[in-house]
């Protein structure tokens, strides 16, 4: 079998051998803990518990012994002067991952409770705050009650009304839908509007408690261990140590919210895909097909490089995408750039290797004994939650012109695992200013890896994008028109994926077969893209022209995608699930 390069080998997670050690002590047994505690569990057991849609309940029990959401989630200044309970993003990623390894399930009862704590550790309910540490060191988790039935998670429009009563505080009626952990959560932050005050300035998040008798729960909107609840307040009390944000702020409450929440769907779905990796391959190297390995066939090894390839890019793009994040401030908000890309690209990337791999193995990822029948089944949730794609690179769309045209400097930003709580979460501030942020040069890490051919082909096609935006971009009505600046949005977001693939790519010394590899496919994903505009009813002549201009065949190396198979192949057997 070949010897996989560190660097490679480190990128994926491998309970065999994993080692946190970047972490301090305490994060570091407990990121162990929780793979022994899944590895005890067995496959068997973890697969009959998804079919069975069985309630979390054993984990949440392992999640209370260990402390582990109070370690993770907890703001310092509410930690008691436990060093060890703290917000640390990168530590986050990698449970995150950990639990996407494992079943969604798992991943979901963190994030939802992830969302529910927003809102209250960025008040200034000093009563609320004091209240949410103290039910997370019991074991406790929490829900975000934003998403109605009829609104979606539009936080223009609510339903949930708060009538003012004779006390000072309001009477709460209202309906949420979508709410995962609804059905246990000692803290919900509920969002909402009074009936007394028109426009932002009636917005209110407020603290509900599932618990109580004016609590109703309705019902599982979903079939699954996930508890995706209904919940409705009916004449439900809200004094004043339950409110959390008026006004506009609460408004902002919510968009940060979910700016602090998003960014964990892309470590999600790479621990889901990771897993999914290792049993496709070493299922095909190992089967006999008309005499052969399956992998001796060459669509197959071509499924597989580019699966590889995919995931590398999504694990690169997301540690680096870290740093930003935890490097983040109020002069230096390129965070809001990059957390959208972590939410609609990466887990999008995760939905293609899915489909790559299952192109492969067939029938094998139907069978109810994997755990890739699983994650295949719940890997297209992530793109289409907390936002779908088409919000998220409605978002991205708004950096491009600075990201393009108004490059500035900025101190270098490094790896980000020191052990220090992510305090500017909690204040990002208002909302808006999206079109003033600025951004480093992009071009330097696409200059420093042109002597990979395909890295310099794909340069060639992101500088042509930006030719596009002088000589023939987006009139007016085509700004107006969704369906085209998507388009435009994706090739866009090709770009900068590429740019945090190089930086985290030089970080690691990764192996340049690899990086090349990678960026193979992202000359194909930016070809079929400029197809996509120029087939475009609303594409002008001259986008036309650009876009099949923009077209590029990725360079062919048959050495460089030899090196990447033994990579791949290293994997098979690489791992497996105790039974």
């Amino acid at each position: 079998m070949p010897e996989i390069a560190k660097s490679v080998n480190d990128l994926f997670l491998n309970p065999r051998t994993y080692d946190p050690s970047q972490f301090d002590a305490e994060t570091a047994r407990l990121l162990r803990a929780t793979i022994d505690y899944f590895e005890g569990v067995g496959k068997t057991e973890l697969l009959r518990r998804d079919h069975d849609a069985e309630w979390v309940t054993d984990y949440l029990d392992f999640v209370k012994r260990e402390k582990l959401f109070s370690t993770f989630l907890t703001r310092a200044d509410y930690a008691d002067g436990d060093e060890n309970r703290r917000w640390d993003t990168s530590r986050n990623a990698a449970l995150s991952e950990i639990f996407g390894f494992y079943g969604l399930a798992y991943w979901y009862a963190e994030q939802v409770t992830i969302l529910g704590l927003g809102p209250i550790w960025m008040s200034d309910n000093e009563e609320a705050k004091r209240k949410a540490a103290a039910q997370l060191a019991d074991g406790g988790v929490m829900a975000f009650g934003l998403s109605e039935r009829a609104h979606g998670a539009d936080v223009y429009s609510t339903d949930m009304l708060l009538t003012p009563n004779s006390d000072g505080g309001f009477t709460a009626n209202g309906t949420k839908y979508y709410i995962g952990n609804g059905n246990v959560a000692g803290m919900v932050s509920v969002f909402g509007r009074r009936t007394d005050v028109d426009g932002p300035e009636g917005y209110v998040f407020f603290v509900a408690d599932s618990r109580r008798p004016d609590y109703h729960l309705i019902d599982n909107v979903t079939h699954g261990q996930m508890y995706v609840s209904t919940f409705s307040l009916e004449n439900y009390a809200v004094t004043d140590a339950d409110i959390l944000h008026t006004g506009p702020q609460a408004f902002a409450a919510a968009l940060n919210t979910v700016n602090i929440g998003k960014f964990n769907l892309c470590s999600g779905s790479v621990g889901m895909v990771e897993h999914s990796f290792y049993e496709a391959i070493t299922h095909a190297h190992n089967r006999i097909l008309y005499g052969h390995p399956v992998t001796d066939f060459s669509h197959v090894q071509g499924n597989f490089v580019e699966a590889f390839a995919r995931i590398a890019a999504m694990k690169l793009f997301s540690n680096r995408a870290i740093d930003y994040f935890r490097s983040a401030s109020l002069d230096d908000r390129r965070y809001l750039l990059f957390n959208p890309m972590t939410k609609s690209k990466v887990t999008s990337e995760g939905e293609k290797v899915m489909t790559l791999l299952l192109d492969v193995i067939a029938a094998k990822g139907y069978e109810k004994s994997t755990y890739f029948h699983q994650a295949n089944h719940y890997i297209g949730w992530l793109p289409r939650l907390e936002g779908t794609v088409h919000v998220n690179v409605s978002q991205i769309l708004k950096f491009m012109p600075n990201y393009f045209f108004s490059p500035t400097e900025y101190p270098e930003i490094g790896t980000r695992t020191d052990a220090v709580d992510d305090g500017f979460f909690w204040e990002q501030g208002p909302v808006g200013g999206t079109g003033k942020i600025r951004f480093a040069d992009w071009t330097k890490p696409y200059e420093e890896y042109t002597h990979l051919p395909n890295v310099a082909v794909f340069y060639e096609q992101a500088k042509a994008l930006k030719q596009l935006l002088t000589t023939a971009g987006p009139s007016a009505d085509q700004q107006k028109d969704l369906d085209f600046l998507l388009t435009i949005g994706h090739l866009f977001s090709l770009v900068v994926y590429g740019q945090l693939v190089l930086e985290q790519a030089k970080i690691l010394d990764l192996d340049p077969a690899l990086v090349d590899q990678i960026f193979v496919t992202s000359v194909r994903d930016f070809s079929a893209y400029a197809v996509t505009l120029h087939g475009s009813t609303a594409a002008t002549e001259a986008q036309q022209q650009w876009a099949l201009g923009a077209v590029r065949a990725p360079h062919v190396d048959d050495e460089r995608f030899g090196l990447v198979w033994d990579m791949v192949v290293s994997f098979d057997g690489a791992y497996e699930m105790p039974a």
